[in-house]
């Protein structure tokens, strides 16, 4: 198959806005991929139903993440944009992959047992989680699915599952490879975790230039230096960090030389980040501000993506359902009468 026919597929949860990891993570990966590849991706509320959440908000959530998609430049003409639940045939197909994987292979999944270990009773949808992702990726049998590095374990299932179920049933399902995103690990404004939005650690991706302001030049730097005088390192200042992302390489320099010989105060190295993330990021909120004022157009184009998804999904599942004898009752054919 050429590079031109693979097929790409990722998700994101709507749990929220976006905020900026799940931007450098994630979102400003794909944007590129959408020329190369035929991509498809998701909203995952169905994974989002795996913790706490108000059913209430969700649908306004959903709509959210879509427009920060379409504003971070993701385009409904090159990609497809669609919303998990509108494709019934996620659920179904996972049913399927559960029967094929292993219970172990799941007790063992390094985000199962971070979770369940704060968890006072663990439910069933957490372990299954990674068995709905297979179904998402191999439902449209993309061979490409771009990922953060803590996901990698899950595509490695992912290619676990298709294998039983090929060995089983025949040869049918790809065995998709992990495009890992450069940007490891964004660490949140408190420099302890993850950025991560039930921490409140996070810059969100549609704050205000103030807004952004406001978190950065509380955030926590270097711990070393308690005076504006005393040098720093910035290799272990998350405000640094953040630079390498938003910031060009003589901004790095700058950061880098003023905070080793003090020769800058860490509240001016976090106005200039902050300037320069709200050059990079102002244009995507505008642009989601416009969306807001049309919401018909964001919900036709999750409309179309769904549609699109859901002939690839019935074409599976009926190839699906034909190789595992599930095709429904069948009048045998008539013996020849001699």
């Amino acid at each position: 198959m050429s590079e031109a026919k693979l097929r790409v597929f990722s998700g994101i949860q709507p749990s929220g806005e976006p905020h900026i990891g799940n931007y450098l993570g994630a979102i400003k990966n794909w944007v590129p991929l959408q020329d190369r590849y035929e991509c498809f991706f998701c909203i995952v509320d169905l994974h989002a139903i795996t913790q706490a959440f108000e059913p209430a908000e969700m649908p306004g959530t959903v709509f959210d993440v879509a427009v920060v998609l379409m504003a971070a430049g993701l385009d409904p003409e090159k990609c497809t944009i669609f919303v998990q639940s509108d494709v019934a045939e996620h659920c179904e197909l996972a049913w399927v992959f559960t029967t094929v994987t292993p219970l172990g292979e799941l007790e063992r999944m390094t985000q199962y047992k971070d979770k369940a270990s704060r968890e006072g009773s663990v439910l069933a949808g957490l372990l299954n989680y990674p068995v709905l992702q297979a179904a998402d990726i191999l439902l449209y049998h993309a061979s490409l699915v771009p990922v953060g590095e803590d996901q990698v374990q899950h595509i490695e299932l992912t290619r676990e599952i298709a294998r039983k179920w090929n060995a089983r049933f025949g040869e049918y399902f790809p065995e998709p490879q992990a495009l890992v995103s450069r940007v490891r690990r964004v660490m949140g404004l408190d420099g302890q975790a993850k950025m991560s939005k039930s921490l409140g650690n996070t810059v969100g991706l549609l704050e205000s230039p103030e807004e952004t302001w406001d978190k950065i030049r509380v955030a926590l730097t270097d711990p070393a230096r308690k005076r504006r005088t005393d040098p720093g390192n910035p290799n272990v200042c998350n405000i640094f960090s953040l630079h390498r992302y938003f910031s060009s390489e003589a901004d790095l320099a700058w950061a880098e030389e003023g905070c080793r010989s003090a020769g800058i105060g860490c509240i001016e190295c976090k106005r200039r980040l902050t300037e320069n993330m709200v050059a990079e990021l102002g244009p995507i909120r505008e642009r989601a501000l416009a969306l807001r004022e049309r919401p018909d157009y964001v919900y036709d184009v999750l409309a179309a993506g769904a549609r699109h998804c859901r002939e690839i999904a019935a074409q599976t599942m009926a190839d699906v359902r034909e190789r595992m004898g599930l095709a429904g009752v069948m009048k045998p054919a008539q013996a020849k009468v001699e």
